[in-house]
């Protein structure tokens, strides 16, 4: 009976042992030392995985699958890795075109029916850049009275797409990430293959390349085992969040680190007859006007310590992932878990910092020098009315912050991100601020100084704004000096002015934007993110 446990010690070092062959002890024992406070007692966690080659040269589970049950996560414990799934929908597509059965240049109106004509043509390109212009789920059932843990499946996704007859911007200009897409790829794998998106992708993606423990999951109360239950993090703890997501081709697949990492090396050594798709996979073009887009089929293809990445993250509910595979050096990284404050994309930055032996640092630039009263004149709020949205800007020293970004002066009105790997660039002219990213087009900002709201003004807000859009009503009240916007599902929704005519408020309506004929108010254009300029008519 002694035998046993030393038997089994054996083992265990030998496979310790094989996994980290191709890192140093030291090397293996840095990137467990990331995740160790998982395994504190009562918290989820993850599991995480790491090839080099051939070889698996880390592979381990921490915290709890279930915290109601005491169930640890193991290395064969199925996430769902949320939007990481978005790449296996675009593999199925790439497939689709390889074999000749549709082109990614085809237009979407040839297999969607029911689509508004939006006066301009979506191609299967577009949706899989993300620049296809359409309106994204989320952003859309939130308007619509969709509350955080309502259900939501591809079928309600139709039904309110249906009724758009607007876009957010025009196709190819510009890049927005957009679940919709996504989700509008299933259904044109259905109509081509006559096969439901869930089989297809187990037959024709999934077992092919060995992922046997990965499927689609479009039915949100289905009992699989081995899969983890996903927490919030709260400030008084972690509770449970809602298994609401029901749709396919943006999300829901569930899978391994161990499938995960047979997926991957496909970038760099692909099984017979694929190493087609996975190099169309990593399709890159400009947008419109020229501008580089990073996000390829279903992945970004970008830089990390001068190294190619092939990479993606995912969040839904509280499951948090994010993949990476460095091409050239052979190199996958998965990390996989089930709460909501994880980390997992800096996670698998810090992983990879330790294994290429990087060390993170900022640029080695020629400051230019600003004076004091030229930097402070920089900080302060600016507005796009292109991309509705707010940049904060505030300044410290010879540095200008936007959020956690720092920015440092290399000449008079031009910033660079001081970040290594960020080429972020800003200019400013005249009151207005124009942000150059280091993917998409460039953005255009003005100063402006927030307006406090009147009485007359806010009275002449007052009344009900009604979108056939999405068949939902908002109705703003003015109430001894309270301002706000009310819906049947959302309840009050408090609102201020940015300045007249332009009112901000909490999510879902983020910006409204007051339209007036002849001094009249005609109604409102409500944007918040992922839906821009979606009409609500002023009905009283």
């Amino acid at each position: 009976m002694k035998l046993f446990p030393k038997l089994l010690f054996g083992l265990v070092f030998i496979f310790c042992t094989w996994v980290s062959a191709q890192i140093s002890e030291e090397q293996w024992a840095n990137i467990d030392s990331l995740f160790l406070q998982w395994n504190k007692p009562n918290h989820p966690g993850g599991a995480i995985a790491i090839m080099q080659g051939d070889d698996v040269i880390f592979s381990k589970a921490y915290g709890l699958a279930s915290m109601e049950y005491l169930v640890p996560n193991s290395t064969g414990t199925r996430f769902n890795i949320a939007s990481v799934s978005k790449q296996f929908s675009a593999l199925g597509i790439v497939k689709l075109h390889l074999a000749g059965k549709l082109s990614i240049d085809d237009t979407i109106d040839k297999y969607i029916d029911g689509l508004a004509p939006f006066g301009s043509e979506i191609t299967i390109r577009d949706m899989l850049h993300h620049t296809s212009g359409l309106r994204s789920l989320h952003a859309l059932f939130g308007l619509a009275g969709w509350r955080g843990d309502d259900a939501r499946t591809n079928a309600d996704l139709d039904r309110i797409i249906a009724k758009q007859s607007e876009l957010n911007f025009e196709p190819g200009s510009e890049y927005m990430y957009c679940n919709t897409g996504f989700m509008f790829l299933a259904n044109i794998i259905e109509k081509i293959t006559e096969t439901s998106f869930v089989d297809y992708m187990k037959e024709e993606v999934f077992i092919p390349l060995g992922m046997n423990d990965t499927y689609v999951g479009p039915d949100y109360d289905r009992i699989v085992p081995n899969n983890a239950t996903s927490y919030n993090q709260t400030l008084d703890g972690f509770v449970r969040s809602v298994e609401y997501w029901g749709y396919v081709g943006s999300g829901n697949m569930h899978t391994t680190t161990d499938d995960l990492l047979k997926y991957l090396k496909n970038y760099y050594d692909p099984l017979p007859g694929w190493k087609a798709a996975f190099d169309t996979m990593q399709t890159l073009d400009p947008l419109n006007d020229g501008s580089f887009n990073k996000y390829a089929f279903g992945v970004n293809v970008d830089k990390l310590f001068g190294k190619k990445r092939v990479s993606h993250g995912g969040s839904i509910g509280g499951f948090r992932s994010n993949i990476a595979v460095f091409p050239n050096e052979k190199t996958s990284i998965a990390v996989i878990t089930n709460f909501s404050s994880s980390g997992a994309g800096g996670k698998s930055n810090q992983i990879a910092e330790i294994i290429f032996e990087e060390t993170p640092s900022n640029k080695d630039l020629k400051v230019a020098k600003v004076s004091k009263k030229k930097m402070e004149s920089y900080a302060g709020t600016y507005w796009g009315d292109e991309t509705y949205s707010q940049r904060m800007l505030t300044t410290g020293g010879d540095t200008l912050y936007i959020g956690r970004n720092a920015y440092l002066p290399i000449q008079n009105d031009e910033f660079v991100a001081v970040q290594s790997g960020n080429d972020t660039k800003i200019e400013f002219e005249n009151g207005t601020m124009t942000i150059y990213p280091e993917s998409g087009k460039p953005m255009l900002f003005s100063k402006f100084e927030e307006e406090e709201l009147t009485k007359a003004l806010a009275n002449e807000y007052v009344g009900t704004y009604f979108s056939p859009e999405i068949e939902t009503a908002y109705t703003i009240h003015y109430e001894e000096g309270e301002f706000y916007a009310h819906h049947i599902r959302h309840g009050k929704i408090r609102l201020e002015q940015k300045k007249k005519d332009l009112l901000e408020g909490n999510y879902p309506l983020s910006y409204i934007k007051i339209k007036r004929e002849k001094g009249e108010i005609k109604g409102v254009w409500i944007s918040n993110g992922r839906v821009r300029n979606l009409w609500f008519s002023k009905t009283e």
